[in-house]
């Protein structure tokens, strides 16, 4: 029952591997508990009893019966392994991301359905790293949001209250060259909130790079600051942000081109998506799907958080 069945290559071996839920939901289990079953309620492993036929976990120590998706993203969740798992696939190896539209016809299930599976995933992909980064490294800011000339009136005198990025909401970014990307929704593009943020997420004493921006003004106290002035130029030797530019680029594409619009609440949830893929760019299909799987345990979100009915704050 616990041992490791092996991950399929391509999209193609996802849904033939996967289209017998009792292969989806062994392979899961294999993922999740490599050493044997462990009880979620009481961490004990040495008296698990499987209900063959609801494929469902009893403990003898506590008493208590669980499931696979017990203490994981698709807890409570009635869709089968075997629409889970291939949803975690295309999600992590589509470049530009994928609409609940296109997964609830992919899949058979209801667009409601498909975006709460979405949202979940993207908790499976959210990887926050305390590892600091270092060498040479971009950093820079990018504004998302709609374009006032493609919106109607209405929604324009609803949502456009100034000029420049006012209305948009703003996402800091910082990309160590051949490396991470680390990303952050933030309010405003301040210094004091900036100096912060770089000087907790990257390695005092290596080269940064920024534009001419003032509030990175003073990093060059902390680090080997270079500035690049866009005014005048986009690339003095190693001093540029052209890594981090098109980051950017990729991003907007996903989120213009396949998600259209995305409210700011749920923001953060979208660059989680787009980081992990940057991320893990230099691994297979397979690798990627492997770390989501991983990923999926000790973490929820409910259809109440994720639209607003219940406060859930941001994670750091």
């Amino acid at each position: 029952m616990n041992a490791a069945l092996p991950t399929p290559e391509t999209l193609l071996e996802v849904i033939r591997y996967f289209e017998d839920e009792r292969v989806a939901w062994s392979y899961f289990v294999s993922r999740r508990w490599p050493k044997g079953v462990v009880c979620p309620h009481c961490s004990e492993s040495g008296k698990i009893h499987l209900i063959e036929s609801r494929l469902r976990f009893r403990c003898n120590d506590c008493g208590e019966q669980f499931s696979a998706k017990t203490g994981t993203v698709f807890e409570a969740s009635h869709i089968p392994f075997s629409k889970w798992l291939p949803a975690m696939w295309l999600i992590t190896n589509a470049k530009n991301g994928i609409s609940s539209y296109e997964l609830h016809r992919g899949l058979g299930v209801t667009q409601k359905t498909a975006w709460f599976m979405l949202h979940r995933i993207r908790l499976a992909l959210q990887n926050g790293s305390f590892e600091k980064l270092a060498d040479a490294v971009e950093v820079d800011e990018t504004y998302i949001g709609g374009k006032a000339r493609n919106m109607h009136k209405e929604v324009k005198e609803r949502k456009i209250t100034g000029t420049g990025g006012k209305d948009k909401a703003v996402v800091f970014g910082m990309l160590e060259r051949g490396g991470n990307v680390k990303l952050q929704h933030i309010e405003r593009p301040t210094k004091k909130q900036l100096h912060k943020i770089i000087k907790e997420n990257v390695l005092h004493g290596c080269n940064l790079y920024s534009d001419a921006l003032r509030s990175y003004d003073g990093l060059d106290q902390t680090f080997q600051h270079g500035v690049i002035d866009h005014a005048t130029s986009y690339v003095e030797g190693q001093i540029h942000t052209n890594g981090l530019e098109n980051f950017w680029s990729l991003l907007k594409r996903t989120i213009n081109g396949t998600y259209v619009s995305i409210e700011p609440f749920h923001l953060f949830r979208y660059l989680d998506e787009q980081a992990f893929r940057y991320n893990e760019r230099k691994g297979t299909d397979a690798d990627r799907f492997e770390l989501a799987v991983a990923g999926a345990k000790g973490k929820r979100v409910t259809y109440a958080a994720l639209t607003g009915n219940v406060s859930q704050q941001q994670p750091a």
